[in-house]
């Protein structure tokens, strides 16, 4: 393991280990010993980082409220807050958010199912813009406060960067601000239809996040409603166990899926 203070190859592993169990290392140049979390986000945190991970993998996952949590992992003699969730939250769920959304950009369909719906972010409302492709698949999610061009444009300029090329086909419910700026900011080839509400697939997608924030009573304030909104998004696309909509999917075939995509995001989430 190369050393993260001077950056030096001449290094020796040390017949000790911390208190959480990381191997210790010593620099032959610097002549400083560290471990395998030193220079990593996970530095100094008194937790293994594996059940970091586990405890971001609950609330992101499941609805399960911040004390929630903390009273499942007290089963398992961690104890911790749920101030402590709410910290390792904010600091480590945009790191989900970054690493799946770098994932699928460029594996987005041509056709884009877009929407907005209502989320309460305390004593006012919100607007989760999303976009789901013709599969079923995520491209995008961006909240906003106010559902006008300006907002449709940010999030349409979002959209194209997970993107990488313009959709051909954009269905929304109608909304003036759509149809301006699919112009402008798509291009004036990509076609507009509008879908009424109950032929559009999307309304069925935004149950997730509706259903995941009910158990919190809402938000505390927009910053950390927007953070958990772009991660419980890409990490539900990231588990989604369908490659097009209605298909269907045995049960040993989730399990499966399941087990082999924690895999990967545990690897992803420690490496970043």
């Amino acid at each position: 393991m190369d050393c993260p203070h001077c950056h030096s190859t001449h290094t020796t592993q040390l017949k000790r280990i911390t208190n959480l169990g990381y191997t210790v290392f010593c620099c032959k140049d610097c002549q400083r010993t560290f471990n395998e979390r030193t220079g990593t986000p996970f530095n100094f945190l008194e937790f293994p980082t594996d059940i970091v991970f586990q405890v971001l993998l609950c609330r992101l996952r499941y609805k399960l409220s911040c004390r929630d949590v903390t009273e499942f992992f007290l089963l398992r003699d961690f104890k911790f807050t749920h101030e402590t969730v709410r910290d390792w939250e904010e600091r480590f769920a945009p790191v989900f958010a970054d690493e799946l959304r770098a994932k699928h950009k460029g594996k987005v369909g041509k056709v884009w199912h877009v929407d907005e719906t209502y989320i309460r972010v305390p004593g006012r409302w919100s607007y989760l813009y999303r976009a789901i492709d013709q599969d079923g698949n995520l491209v995008d999610v961006k909240l906003s406060e106010t559902r006008d061009i300006e907002a449709t444009k940010a999030f349409f300029m979002q959209a194209q960067v997970v993107a990488d090329v313009p959709p051909e086909r954009v269905f929304t419910d109608g909304l003036n601000s759509y149809p301006r700026t699919i112009k402008e900011e798509l291009g004036a080839e990509v076609k507009h239809e509008v879908r009424p509400c109950p032929g559009n697939p999307i309304e069925q997608s935004h149950r997730g996040i509706k259903q995941h924030y009910y158990p919190t009573l809402g938000f505390g304030a927009f910053e950390s409603a927007q953070r958990f909104c772009q991660a419980y998004d890409e990490v539900h696309q990231f588990f989604r166990p369908r490659q097009r909509m209605a298909e269907f999917v045995s049960l040993s075939d989730r399990r499966e899926h399941f087990l082999q995509q924690v895999d990967v995001l545990q690897e992803i989430f420690e490496a970043a």
